[in-house]
């Protein structure tokens, strides 16, 4: 069915919606764009709507980067929507609806390279030459605070102990903690029933107001991504009509666990079967080159998976975040780890993201290194058996590391193109000044 046919379709199922809100997500997975009302909502599936391109690299803040506006004039391009991805807002006092666009050139004619979809996208393509179809599952953990901070500015914990202070645990997998949480997780799962967004299971945490939410596997990665975003969003915006704060802050306290984003892939060839699977435990040869290619490229692409200061927070011995690139089976303590389970499921789990990566370059990150060992059938090393806590940190462990490598890699080049790394370490140096010109509060205990 033609974009304009399903657009027609959706206004015809809901004649009463008023606004649309237009998406665009840039570097940082921020939702930027404008709302339309329904009568200006074809121009955007005719090619006529317009945005800055610099839109894709506004920083946390939502400040261009000097660098690119002076390079470019600040041009429009012109966005595509994407017709797929039309629902229902159900949380607007308004009846609205949403799509997601992405970026293209000015005269709409060409993709533009700095957007996230686009860059995994064009991983995506490289996988289709090779006859092959990642499927795609993400897991999210995050936390549900007060509306309101504390008297220090701090976040305070939906989950309390009976004296006050936070809960001591988060009660993992606990009943009777989902239950009190009841009437916010029920409306977290109508809204996603509402959006097209297939969620799979809703567990509380190991930390004090930490839960983690699953979506089913799809054999669409860019449908998967889409389903992420959009959760993420649907989340956040439910919890605040609850008067909560869904935070997806990689590390929000120093002393508790930290907010991780896991991806599980396959890989599907022509025929829907898994390359992955031989039949055995230990899978076939090509998953174990697109692990190598995982480990091989897991440095350069850091500065995705941990992409802001807060995010090396979460990087520290005993927050089970993964320090070194490795590998094992069924085993929770590595970076790559192969769960168990049916062979014809065998699968990647990637545990090194943080809940505040975006969603779309950390699966291109992912995908691409993948892609990588087995365009170069790289040997994997030898699976971790036990604890691989006991290894020295061999992962960028502070931002500046990070950036420093991503900015210099062949690979990211490479595989997620020539624009991407540069307005992306752009925005992240920018972002780093920030925050490395401001004084902290610990500054002052120490020396004031």
């Amino acid at each position: 069915m033609a974009q304009r046919q399903i657009l027609d379709q959706f206004l015809q199922d809901n004649p009463d919606i008023e606004i649309f809100e237009i998406i665009l997500h840039d570097l940082n997975g921020i939702h930027r764009g404008k709302w339309l009302p329904r009568e200006q909502i074809a121009k955007v599936f005719e090619g006529g709507y317009k945005m800055p391109q610099s839109t894709c690299s506004l920083d946390a803040w939502g400040r261009d980067l000097d660098e690119l506006v002076q390079e470019s004039g600040d041009a429009d391009g012109v966005c595509t929507a994407h017709p797929e991805t039309l629902a229902r807002v159900p949380w607007a006092d308004k009846p609205t609806a949403q799509v997601i666009v992405s970026m293209g050139s000015f005269g709409g004619d060409q993709p533009y390279a700095g957007d996230p979809r686009v860059v995994l996208q064009t991983v995506l393509d490289r996988y289709a030459k090779l006859g092959l179809r990642p499927v795609v599952a993400s897991e999210m953990e995050f936390h549900l605070f007060e509306l309101d901070l504390d008297k220090f500015g701090q976040p305070r914990h939906s989950q309390r102990a009976q004296d006050g202070s936070p809960a001591l645990g988060g009660q993992t997998y606990g009943m009777d903690t989902m239950r009190e949480m009841a009437p916010l997780m029920d409306a977290i799962s109508e809204a996603a029933k509402i959006q097209h967004l297939p969620v799979d299971t809703l567990i509380s945490e190991f930390g004090p107001s930490q839960y983690e939410i699953n979506l089913y596997h799809q054999d669409s990665a860019m449908r998967a991504c889409d389903q992420g975003s959009m959760l993420k969003r649907a989340i956040r915006n439910v919890a605040r009509s609850h008067n909560k704060v869904a935070s997806f802050m990689a590390k929000p306290f120093a002393e508790q666990v930290g907010n991780g984003m896991h991806i599980h892939f396959s890989l599907i060839d022509d025929n829907g079967e898994n390359v992955f699977d031989n039949g055995t435990d230990a899978g076939s040869p090509l998953l174990r080159h697109a692990v190598a290619g995982c480990l091989a490229t897991m440095t350069d692409s850091m500065a995705i998976f941990a992409p802001n200061i807060n995010s090396y927070r979460r990087m520290v011995p005993g927050c089970y975040a993964p320090l070194a690139p490795n590998w094992g089976y069924e085993n929770r303590t590595t970076a790559i780890r192969i769960p168990g389970g049916d062979h014809r499921a065998i699968r990647v789990e990637h545990r090194v993201a943080g809940a505040d990566a975006n969603v779309y370059l950390t699966v291109a990150a992912m995908l691409a290194g993948a892609l990588y060992g087995i365009e170069q059938k790289l040997a994997a090393p030898d699976a971790v058996v036990g604890d691989a806590g006991d290894v020295e940190a061999v992962l960028p462990h502070f931002w500046q590391d990070a950036l420093a490598v991503f900015e210099q890699s062949d690979f990211i080049r490479d595989y997620l193109g020539a624009e991407l790394q540069k307005t992306f370490a752009l925005c992240k140096r920018k972002e780093k000044q920030e925050f490395d010109s401001r004084v902290t509060l610990l500054e002052y205990d120490a020396y004031l």
